[in-house]
């Protein structure tokens, strides 16, 4: 294992903060635009992990898409389902599709993994468990042009 991928994996385990509130993701969202030439990858887990990071236009893109399928596939007064390193310095973000949430109780035994990552390391693959759904596929490649 290389050291790109032995560090993205610890830090996929690594401690984080969880986003509780919507202000609170509006508060993270500031400062990742802030910081968006900073050295992101955006990495979608069920497509392959993208080998650079992303510019920008990208991130600040991808951010403000991303708030708008959570707030509205995520009907909730709160939001719960993103996690990141550091709420004030943020270099690693977790978000978790709503529409793949898996057991609350954690009954299943399965590992959940996150529909997106935000990442200053580069990602490596998450290997994510049957096939990514079709509108999740449309509504990334769509995001940057992107078809297949």
């Amino acid at each position: 294992m290389d050291a790109v991928t032995s560090d993205f994996s610890a830090k996929m385990k690594g401690s984080f903060a969880g986003v509780r509130s919507w202000d609170d993701l509006d508060a993270l969202w500031s400062v990742v635009k802030a910081d968006a030439d900073g050295g992101w990858y955006l990495y979608a887990v069920g497509e392959q992990p993208p080998k650079d990071t992303a510019s920008g236009e990208q991130v600040k893109t991808f951010v403000t898409e991303l708030d708008v399928l959570l707030r509205r596939d995520h009907d909730h007064d709160y939001c719960g389902i993103v996690y990141a390193d550091s709420l004030d310095a943020p270099a690693f973000i977790k978000v978790y599709d709503p529409n793949n949430l898996g057991s609350s109780c954690g009954s299943s035994g399965l590992d959940i993994l996150p529909g997106w990552v935000l990442s200053k390391t580069q990602p490596e693959d998450l290997h994510l468990q049957g096939p990514l759904p079709g509108n999740r596929k449309r509504w990334w490649r769509g995001l940057f042009g992107a078809r297949t």
